[in-house]
Order: structure tokens, then C-alpha cells, then sequence
């Protein structure tokens, strides 16, 4: 089964026609209709996959609670549907994480290793190489004999790969292509659309999916890497991996762009009034305590922390505007 990632969007629309399949009072135009969707695009039909697949995952799921909780969510396609109110509350009661898989595609629920907001984790792998992820990260490890491949379903994940002869090329997959590596030291991103690779040493060689050649990338260099393409390579970030050590440096970056990354460490909701979309900002910022962070913002900048709930926060500016006519 392809395990790429789906869209949260697609994977709604996949669970919302399991259960259109499972009420009695559904009528026979129902599986015509659901063909026309599958046919519409290939994602669809990838997401149908992945649900009908879930048996088959279970295997990597250790925990009985845990498999028996996604064994009654895969079969539910068999049951009279009651609404996805009633899914979503059998998920909250068994998993304790709500609506899990229509906020998340099911491989990020699945992987072999995840991070949480604000969360990070060490690894060490089978072949002694040592891998770091980064908040709100997935992925799974597949080592065989052949090769030694990780499959990056969402987040960041700093590669340090092991020093030695291993003839087992290592190979970081995301739906984008592949990065092997080639003895070095590297980050892999997983964006919106693209795949980010920043080498901190020696090199990596990028071939997206639709490539049959790709690109090799240098030790302080990075490129953006699309399923039918590679950007130019650029210098890398300054202190691009400062986040294993538990800080963000940035250099003359939007201030929107920096709030994104600072979200994916707290909880709830962190805005921005998009009057303030133009500013740029340098420094850095203590990723363990992001309302300290925050704080730091208007000695530099025009600015000012609005704070609802320890959930609602947003930056706003210095000088509240004025209604019109006032």
C-alpha cells in the first residue's frame, strides 16, 4: 500500500463515504457516485487505500488498546453509520485524541516514531546512525538488507548517519522523492508542497519522484525539492539546525514566518494582524518557553502581545488603530 501522506481535506471525504456506504437508507446510486469520486483524482483513490489497508498496518502498532482502538475505526465501513459526531466521539473514547484521522492522515497516526507540539526526540538506529526529530513530527524506519530508508510523513528531522562501511545506501523518502545520503550530517523538512533539505556536511543527492536524475546538494547548501522538480540550490540558514539545542535563529525573517515555527511548539491559536505581514525580524528565541519568545518581540519591532487565553494569542500593533471618524 502506498504510504504517502493524503490531505486532511481527502481523507475526510474518504471516511465521509465509508459511512455513506454504511447506512441501510443509502440508496444504489451511491457506489456510482463514489466511483465518479474515485475516478476524479489519484489522491482520492490513495486515501481509500489507506483506509482499506488499516488491518494491514496494525502490525506496527504494539500497544492491544491502541490496535483494537484503529481495528474499530477501520471496520466501521461494515457498521450502520450514525454520523460523524458518533465517529468522532468512538475515537475520542478509545484513542483520546478526537476527530484523529480526519485532522491527520492516517500514516502520521501510524508512524513508528511522533513528536507532539512542543516536543522533540533522540534516536539512535539499528545501524548506529542518530536521528533527531523535531516538533510535530512522523516518520517510519525500514531497514532491510538492501537498504536503510525513512520515510518522513510530516515535520523535521536532523540525519547524522553513521560513520563506517555499511554497503546499505541511507535514503530519507517524502511524498517529494528521495534524499540519499552520502556520509554527511543533514535536515530534511517536510513543508506544505515541497521537501526542504539543508546538508550541514558533506552531501546529499535529491531526486524527486518524477525525475529519472536528480542533484547533488553541498555541505552549507540548500534546495527545495518538488514531486517534478528541484529549486535552485541556495546558502543555507544560519544555525539551521540551532533547534536540536533548543533554539530558533533566524536572519531577516518574516515575522509571519516566524510565529508559524513558534506555533508548532505551543498550543492554540497564535495570530498575526496582517498589517504587521511586512515585517522582518533577525535573532533568536528560546524554543522551550514560547511566550518568552513572544515577549522579546516589541523591544525590536512596532508591535505588541495580545493575549486572550493562554490558547488565543496574537501579535498585533504597538498602537491599536483607530475606528474611522474618531
Amino acid at each position: 500500500m502506498d504510504r504517502q501522506p493524503v490531505s486532511a481535506r481527502v481523507l475526510n471525504e474518504a471516511i465521509a463515504w465509508q459511512l455513506r456506504l454504511g447506512d441501510e437508507t443509502a440508496g444504489p446510486q451511491v457506489n456510482a457516485e463514489l466511483q465518479r469520486w474515485l475516478s476524479d483524482s489519484a489522491e482520492h483513490a490513495k486515501a481509500w487505500a489507506q483506509l482499506g489497508g488499516i488491518d494491514q498496518q496494525l502490525g506496527s502498532i504494539n500497544s492491544p488498546s491502541a490496535r483494537h482502538a484503529l481495528q474499530i475505526s477501520a471496520t466501521s465501513q461494515r457498521r450502520r453509520a450514525t454520523g460523524r459526531a458518533f465517529l468522532g466521539l468512538a475515537l475520542f473514547s478509545t484513542l483520546g485524541i478526537g476527530l484523529a484521522l480526519q485532522s491527520q492522515p492516517l500514516p502520521v497516526w501510524l508512524a513508528d516514531e511522533r513528536t507532539g507540539s512542543g516536543e522533540q526526540r533522540s534516536l539512535m538506529l539499528a545501524d548506529r546512525s542518530h536521528i533527531q526529530l523535531n516538533s510535530r513530527s512522523a516518520l517510519d524506519i525500514r531497514f532491510d538488507e538492501q537498504e536503510r530508508r525513512l520515510f518522513l510523513h510530516r515535520g523535521e528531522v536532523l540525519v547524522e548517519t553513521a560513520p563506517g562501511s555499511d554497503p546499505r545506501p541511507f535514503i530519507v523518502e517524502t511524498e517529494q522523492g528521495d534524499l540519499r545520503a552520502l556520509g554527511t550530517r543533514f535536515i530534511v523538512r517536510q513543508e506544505r508542497d515541497a521537501t526542504r533539505l539543508i546538508v550541514l556536511q558533506s552531501a546529499v543527492a535529491a531526486l524527486p519522484d518524477s525525475l529519472q536524475a536528480g542533484r547533488t546538494v553541498r555541505a552549507g547548501e540548500q534546495v527545495v525539492m518538488h514531486r517534478d522538480h528541484l529549486d535552485d540550490n541556495q546558502e543555507a540558514p544560519i544555525a539551521a539546525d540551532a533547534w536540536s539545542r533548543g533554539m530558533l535563529v533566524v536572519e531577516d525573517l518574516p515575522l509571519g514566518d516566524l510565529l508559524a515555527t513558534l506555533g508548532e511548539y505551543r498550543r492554540g491559536y497564535l495570530g498575526l494582524d496582517p498589517s504587521l505581514e511586512s515585517l522582518r525580524i533577525s535573532g533568536s528565541f528560546p524554543l522551550s518557553d514560547t511566550d518568552r519568545a513572544l515577549a522579546a518581540l516589541p523591544p525590536s519591532l512596532p508591535v505588541r502581545i495580545e493575549r486572550h487565553t493562554d490558547w488565543w494569542v496574537k501579535v498585533v500593533p504597538a498602537q491599536p488603530v483607530s475606528p474611522p471618524g474618531k
